[in-house]
């Protein structure tokens, strides 16, 4: 059955890789120095998470990370994308420097660069020091100005072999889900926190850009934004209206001002009570959308948007992330085991758009993509398999410039609120022991990069 599914060809230097992330796997939270953050926090909090679990052992890669490597070099991906935890490195979020935090890296990177894998680090994915939360987390500014402190710290002891940079991974599940709807840590239920928030992420994305620059003049910077095609539910014009909303608080809210230097038309409308926007500052903007060498893309379903009535009318008790709209389900839309269309045509969709809507788009990494199950079995998993050959095929379709595939996740991991249900892994993780197992889509994607033919060669 899997044998019909191939990968595309792709042009020379185009990057194939698997990605992570600090807290989903690494585990080792009160080790060697490192500081609490926001995630140790929230995870303590009854029914915060589905399955009352936390990250304080995950998939322990913090002392397998060896294990993980040579799974990486046996996959033969040419990259691989991880993050850096702020907690391990600076354990209040600024200050003095955890030096045990920052040679855990250290010693990462170089064995990726033994391998011939390419780093790819992801600064902030969502870990940040609780010490910074409780003075106002990223409500305020200053914690856009010790991300840049931060930053600057790894890349002066990474920068030598790292040369791939992201600043952050999906601003909106950050701010609107973590300060708005508070499915995520810090668990706030905030409008103008909210909206504070997403505002001081991308400007602690420029001061970052610049900082990075500074240290690094030849580094290769950019951003991973979640972006999801908004759709009518229905043929109705609120349901239009709606898909409308969706998209500017879902995709527009941080496109428009990081390509394209601007917050978009309706913004200021679509919030009008929640707030005064007072946390905006001149020339925020053009530091926000300074130019990228290029843009993450983490895509895994479209939305179908309908209309829905506002749960709090009072615009001044309404959280950000009530806009009037619900997600719904259309016949003959498959979905995952979440419940998540599968629709890859919307990954088309994403890459195509975004070239329409910005003639000076920077090139692209499909940086997230992947599919969970919510079985155990470490073998079999043609929907896997399936899912990654026909994304794969719809984003070379897309004739943007596209320069590499992360699938998500290189192992079964803390899938955040969802708790160890859901797996992504192309390895599995028998978590009460650690131990590893590659499943089929491991094998098959090893299989088909081993004699992948770069157009043109």
């Amino acid at each position: 059955m899997t044998g019909s599914y191939d990968i595309p060809a792709m042009p020379d230097g185009f990057v194939w890789g698997a990605a992570t992330a600090a807290y989903q796997i690494e585990g080792a939270v009160a080790e060697d120095g490192r500081g609490p953050s926001i995630w140790d926090t929230f995870c303590r909090r009854p029914g915060a998470v589905a399955d009352g679990s936390s990250g304080e052992v995950a998939c322990d890669s913090y002392h397998r990370w060896c294990d993980d490597v040579d799974l990486l070099d046996g996959l033969g991906v040419d990259a691989y994308r991880f993050s850096v935890a702020w907690p391990r490195v600076l354990p209040t979020g600024h200050g003095t420097v955890n030096k045990p935090g920052l040679e855990y890296y250290d010693r990462l990177v170089d064995a990726l660069c033994e391998k011939g894998i390419r780093p790819f680090v992801t600064l902030y994915h969502w870990d940040l020091p609780q010490a910074l939360e409780d003075v106002g987390g990223w409500r305020v500014r200053d914690t856009a100005e010790h991300f840049a402190d931060y930053a600057t710290v790894v890349a002066e002891r990474l920068g030598d072999r790292v040369h791939d940079w992201i600043t952050l991974n999906e601003p909106y599940v950050s701010s609107m889900v973590g300060y708005a709807e508070g499915r995520h840590a810090p668990g706030a239920t905030e409008g103008h926190g909210a909206l504070a928030a997403a505002h001081h992420l991308l400007v602690g994305h420029g001061l970052t850009v610049r900082a990075l620059r500074a240290v690094q003049p030849g580094a290769r910077v950019g951003i991973t934004l979640n972006l999801s095609p908004a759709v009518p539910a229905g043929d109705a014009e609120a349901d239009r209206a709606a898909a409308d909303r969706m998209d500017l608080m879902l995709n527009r809210q941080f496109t428009d001002p990081v390509l394209g230097g601007s917050y978009p038309d309706g913004f200021e409308r679509l919030y009008a009570g929640v707030s005064d926007l007072s946390f905006r500052r001149d020339g925020d903007l053009a530091l926000i959308g300074a130019p990228l060498d290029f843009l993450g893309v983490n895509y895994y379903y479209r939305i179908h948007a309908a209309d829905a009535p506002y749960e709090q009318p009072d615009p001044a008790l309404r959280s950000a992330f009530d806009i009037g709209v619900r997600s719904a389900t259309r016949a003959g839309v498959p979905v995952t085991d979440l419940g998540w269309p599968i629709e890859p045509h919307g990954l088309y969709e994403t890459l195509t758009g975004l070239a329409g809507r910005f003639p000076g788009l920077p090139p692209i990494y499909v940086t997230e993509n992947g599919v969970a199950q919510l079985r155990e079995e470490p073998g079999a998993d043609p929907e896997r398999i399936r899912f990654i050959a026909e994304h794969l095929a719809a984003a070379a379709r897309s004739g943007v410039d596209l320069r590499g595939y992360f699938y998500w996740s290189l192992l079964d991991n803390f899938e955040w609120a969802r708790g160890y249900g859901p797996r992504f892994g192309l390895v599995h993780v028998d978590y009460p022991t650690g131990e590893r197992t590659p499943r089929a889509s491991y094998h098959w994607l090893r299989e088909r990069l081993a004699r992948r033919t770069p157009i043109g060669s």
